[in-house]
C-alpha cells in the first residue's frame, strides 16, 4: 500500500494517542468480509439474511455461515448471486480469496456437517463439555476434509468454535473392533469366563465389570443362553474382583502417601485418590488448593498449535461443575469457605389437576442468592 492509493478495509478502532487519534484498518479481519456481503447483499443489508459467523484465512480461503428469517428466501442462494455476480465481487476485492457460503443451523452437528463441505460425514459424536466433536469421513473424503495444510478443518473449527477430530471410517471400524476386544479380554480375566462368554457380555453393551456386579441380575439373565445361575454366579465373580481391585488400590494409596482424609471426600474414589497420589495431591490442603483445569487438563497454544496439557483426573472425564465441587468440598473441609445452606423444605397442602384428591407436595421455602452462592 502506497500514499495516495485507495483502499477498501475496516477499521478496528480508533486510538486516542498525545500525537493525535490513531485510526487502526483491517482487511484481514472477518468482519471486513461481512461488510463486503452486506455491500453486495441487499438482504444482508436490509436484515432479511445474517451472516451468523465467519472464518478467514487471509489471502487464501474463507468461510461464512448464514441463515435467512424470510423462508422464500435461499440465504446461500442469495449470497451466491445471479451466475455467481455477488460473491464474485467480493472475492474479486479480496483478491481471489476462495469463500465458502454455508447454511448456518441451531442444531451444532448439522452446523459442523456443513462447515466442513465440500467433505461428506458419515458420523459426528459430541462431546458438550469440553466443546470437542469427532467427525467420521467416507476414507476418500479425509484429505478433502481437512484440506490443504489442514485449512478447511482449521476454518471449519474457526467458524463453529468446536474443536474438530477428524477420522475415516476405517480408523473407527479399528478403534471399535480395538475396543471389543479390550473388553472382551477385561471380562475375561475379572470373571474367569471363556471368550464367547464375554463377547456376549460386551455385545448386550457391558463395558465395566461394576456393569456387570450391580447391574439387575434380570438383565444378565434375559441374555440369550444365559439363565438366572449363570447370572448370579457372573455377579458373584465380579464383586470378588472388585473387592480384590479395591483393597489392591487402597494398598496402592496408603503406600503413596495419601492421607485418609482425601478418601473421605464425597466423590473421591479409591481409583481417584491414587491418581491424586501420583500427581502430587496427598492431603485434603493439596487437593482444596487445586482448580478444575488441574484435575481436567487444559489447551495450550504452542508454536500456533493447540496442544492439549493432561490433568491429574483426565482419564475419569469429570465434568467442569464435578471437578469444581470435588474442591469446594475440600475447602469447606479445611476451613477455608462455608458449606453452602441447605435449603429448607416445608409442606403444602394441594390438589393434583383433575383427580380431586388432597395430596402433600414439597415446595422449597427459601432460595440461595446468587451472592451466597458465590461465597458457598
Amino acid at each position: 500500500v502506497r500514499v495516495g492509493d485507495r483502499i477498501r478495509s475496516l477499521i478496528l478502532r480508533v486510538s486516542a494517542e498525545t500525537r493525535g487519534p490513531q485510526i487502526f484498518l483491517s482487511r484481514a479481519h472477518p468482519d471486513f468480509m461481512k461488510k463486503l456481503f452486506a455491500q453486495e447483499v441487499p438482504e444482508i443489508y436490509d436484515g432479511i439474511i445474517e451472516i451468523k459467523a465467519a472464518a478467514r484465512d487471509p489471502g487464501s480461503r474463507a468461510k461464512i455461515g448464514v441463515i435467512s428469517y424470510d423462508s422464500s428466501i435461499d440465504p446461500v442462494g442469495a449470497c451466491v448471486g445471479m451466475r455467481g455476480s455477488r460473491v464474485q465481487a467480493v472475492v474479486n476485492e479480496l483478491q481471489g480469496e476462495k469463500i465458502d457460503i454455508i447454511q448456518w443451523s441451531e442444531d451444532e452437528a448439522t452446523f459442523i456437517v456443513n462447515a466442513l463441505a465440500p467433505a461428506e460425514v458419515s458420523k459426528v459424536v459430541m462431546d458438550e463439555e469440553d466443546e470437542r466433536v469427532e467427525v467420521v469421513v467416507p476414507d476418500e473424503q479425509l484429505s478433502l476434509a481437512i484440506g490443504r495444510r489442514g485449512q478447511n478443518v482449521r476454518l471449519a473449527s474457526q467458524l463453529t468454535g468446536w474443536q474438530i477430530d477428524i477420522m475415516t471410517e476405517s480408523q473407527e471400524s479399528e478403534r471399535r473392533q480395538r475396543e471389543f476386544a479390550e473388553r472382551t479380554a477385561l471380562f475375561q480375566e475379572a470373571l474367569d469366563v471363556d471368550e464367547v462368554i464375554a463377547q456376549l457380555l460386551v455385545t448386550e453393551g457391558f463395558a465395566a465389570v461394576e456393569d456387570v456386579a450391580y447391574v439387575e441380575p434380570h438383565e444378565i439373565a434375559s441374555i440369550e443362553g444365559f439363565d438366572e445361575e449363570t447370572a448370579d454366579e457372573l455377579q458373584t465373580r465380579a464383586r470378588e474382583f472388585l473387592e480384590k481391585e479395591a483393597a489392591e488400590l487402597d494398598a496402592k494409596r496408603k503406600a503413596l502417601g495419601v492421607e485418609d482424609g482425601v478418601l473421605a471426600i464425597e466423590g473421591v474414589t479409591l481409583a481417584m485418590a491414587v491418581a491424586l497420589g501420583e500427581g502430587d495431591v496427598k492431603t485434603v490442603e493439596d487437593l482444596a488448593g487445586l482448580v478444575p483445569d488441574d484435575m481436567r487438563g487444559w489447551f495450550e497454544t504452542k508454536n500456533g498449535e493447540r496442544v492439549r496439557e493432561p490433568g491429574i483426573l483426565e482419564t475419569f472425564n469429570l465434568s467442569p461443575e464435578d471437578a469444581e465441587a470435588l474442591i469446594m468440598r475440600a475447602r469447606v473441609a479445611m476451613g477455608w469457605v462455608e458449606a453452602p445452606p441447605e435449603p429448607e423444605y416445608e409442606e403444602v397442602e394441594g390438589e393434583f389437576e383433575g383427580e380431586g384428591e388432597e395430596a402433600s407436595v414439597e415446595e422449597p421455602a427459601a432460595e440461595i442468592s446468587s451472592e451466597e452462592e458465590a461465597q458457598g
